[in-house]
């Protein structure tokens, strides 16, 4: 399909040229063709090429969290990716094709020839899709103008450099160039550093530990360690953590949280010192707020320290699950009810050790939590690279260390053995696994939940849950366990984080661990659901569940399971025929016994005692006459 002369002159309008002169720039490019469903292109990918829409429907649209925000919708004839002529930077929408899609694409490579071949043209359609371009604001600016959403601040800008070439900032952000380009090239999950308050802190930590250690061993000046303190003290304050934007998943084994942190701090400390943001011959991210570092001993070192604080309220979190269970068993302890193995009818106990042990799981797994972060309080700090020390002066790493137990409150020492720890994930991956055993537990618990309140008259029905909303569409009356069914989910989710983890730990080379990023996300993502999972759990379930003593005691009569009670007295043959004649005849195994005058009633009574069958080793049970 080749570019007609009524679609030419068309665009040629649009474009500020006339159709002779467009018909010279799109002799340049060629046809491309798009399925329906198939992305033209994606929203932070650099922009490849210049186009006109032929014939189809493109959908315009943002959301990179799984979450897709439309923008605008292009018919045929529209121009597509005319900011290329202005700059190089990345899409800030996707293009998807609603149906079949032809495109006129002129190549960024073919769109430059154009430039220098004809710089009179190009120049008129630059000149004319900037002012395309600036109507466009002006519409956003009236569509805001009368909207009720929060209106960003509109400020100037600074160009900031870095080793690729220079950016425009905007004033409003403390963070620079190495952190827009980190936003552009990692937008994965969605999750932004920010979202982790903990991770964040730790930063401001680390690079408040680090400064004072400069400071102190004379390798930057104190007024300038001092400013970079002072801003570290903002962040944890709960100040500037907005500015932290780069994305949880990312390359460079950390690097981009690490100079999203030192930019930060830099630009906040420039502030102190009377300075304008992006003067960093004051106050520089790289020789001030980083000096002595890199980004394998901060990076790690944070993450410790993130966890470690991230741990005491999931601790906390699980000692509330925990009280929960440990009240409901002492308000069980009275009720009998049958054990099960195998889903089969075992011997009976009461109702309040069943809760009890649901107790002790959760106690087993906050002190098998703690264990685990025990070692993370070994860091790396002046490792630098790779545990050398390259560029730190001597005793920085000891003195550094000191000085973040201080500021973090935490007992962290320094590892004996930098080069491997430097390295060596092995930690998080200890931490991530008591995690997952955590949630194993938890998920089986939830599981005894469901079915223990399975029914109401179908089921087990040993336990009420508390109803907490309607569970069908279309069965009136029915109301489903949605709490222990949501927990099991999340606990899933952290036993496959747990796999991640691994395979992250596993992944170190030689020197360095590149797969950190991944680590840390799924740590404080699954620390932070253990958390709130075990809050709600207790709260709007556990502390809610009532329990149907008579028929939980039912169960216990009518069981053939107390036959194992007898084996003792009758012998396993005996024992095993009585199961089975209980079974095919539907009569009770104390029934069957006394018919069978194989032991008096007052043997049996107390051969069968319930409170007996529970507290086995109990030496002075009390028979119960049925």
């Amino acid at each position: 399909m080749e570019i007609t002369q009524d679609q030419i002159e068309a665009v040629a309008e649009g474009m500020g040229v006339s159709a002779d002169e467009l018909r010279k720039f799109v002799a340049l490019g060629e046809q491309r063709s798009f399925a329906k469903g198939e992305y033209l292109f994606h929203e932070s990918a650099p922009r490849q090429f210049f186009g006109i829409l032929l014939t189809g429907k493109i959908n315009l649209q943002r959301g990179l969290s799984g979450r897709n925000v439309t923008i605008a919708c292009l018919a045929e004839g529209a121009i597509i990716g005319e900011s290329l002529f202005i700059d190089d930077l990345a899409h800030s929408v996707s293009g998807l094709a609603l149906e079949d899609v032809v495109v006129w694409a002129i190549g960024r490579t073919r769109i430059e020839e154009f430039r220098v071949a004809k710089p009179d043209i190009f120049y008129r359609m630059v000149g004319h899709a900037a002012r395309r371009i600036g109507a466009r604001l002006r519409e956003t600016t009236e569509l805001l103008l009368h909207s009720d959403r929060n209106r960003s601040e509109i400020t100037s800008y600074r160009r900031e450099h870095d080793s690729l070439g220079e950016r425009e900032v905007s004033n409003a952000h403390y963070y620079g160039v190495q952190t827009i380009r980190a936003v552009e090239n990692f937008p994965f999950s969605g999750v932004r550093l920010s979202h982790f308050q903990h991770l964040v802190n730790a930063f401001a930590q680390v690079k408040k530990a680090a400064a004072e250690a400069n400071a102190e061993l004379g390798v930057l000046d104190p007024k300038i360690a001092s400013a970079i303190g002072e801003a570290c003290d903002r962040i944890l304050a709960g100040g500037l953590h907005e500015h932290f934007v780069v994305d949880m998943v990312q390359g460079g084994a950390g690097t981009s949280s690490n100079m999203n942190a030192n930019e930060v701090i830099a630009n906040c400390a420039l502030e102190i010192l009377g300075h304008q943001k992006g003067e960093y011959e004051f106050c520089h991210p790289n020789d001030d707020v980083n000096r002595s570092q890199s980004t394998n001993d901060v990076y790690p070192t944070a993450v410790k320290l993130a966890v470690i604080s991230a741990l005491h309220e999931t601790a906390s979190a699980l000692e509330v699950l925990r009280k929960s269970f440990r009240e409901k068993a002492a308000e069980f302890a009275d009720i009998l009810k049958m054990g099960r193995t195998e889903n089969q009818d075992a011997v009976p106990m009461t109702l309040g050790q069943e809760f009890n042990a649901y107790a002790t799981m959760i106690n087993d797994g906050i002190r098998r939590l703690k264990r685990a972060s025990e070692d993370l309080l070994v860091v790396n700090m002046g490792a630098t690279a790779i545990g050398t020390g390259l560029n730190s002066p001597h005793g920085y790493a000891e003195l550094c260390t000191r000085k973040l137990s201080a500021v973090s409150g935490h007992p962290v020492t320094l590892a004996h053995d930098l080069v491997e720890a430097t390295q060596d994930a092995a930690d998080f991956a200890v931490m991530s696994s008591a995690l997952k055993v955590t949630a194993i537990q938890i998920s089986k618990i939830c599981n005894d939940l469901r079915w223990a309140s399975s029914g109401p008259r179908c089921g087990l029905n040993e336990i009420n849950l508390p109803p907490l909303q309607p569970g069908s569409s279309i069965m009136p009356g029915k109301v489903n366990p949605v709490l222990p069914e949501v927990v099991n989910q999340i606990c899933y989710q952290i036993i496959g984080s747990d796999l991640t983890v691994s395979m992250a730990a596993e992944a170190s080379e030689f020197q360095l661990n590149m797969a950190e990023p991944i680590i840390v996300y799924n740590l404080l993502s699954s620390m932070m659901l253990l958390k709130n999972a075990a809050v709600v759990l207790a709260i709007r379930c556990v502390d809610g569940i009532t329990a149907n003593r008579e028929i939980c005691e039912t169960y216990v009569k009518n069981s053939i399971g107390i036959v194992t009670a007898l084996n003792p007295v009758l012998g396993y043959e005996r024992s095993a025929a009585i199961a089975k004649e209980a079974l095919a005849s539907g009569r009770g195994v104390y029934e069957l016994v006394l018919e069978k005058e194989w032991l008096t009633k007052e043997a049996l009574d107390d051969l069968l005692s319930p409170q007996k069958m529970a507290n086995p080793l109990m030496r002075d049970a009390t028979a119960v006459d049925w």
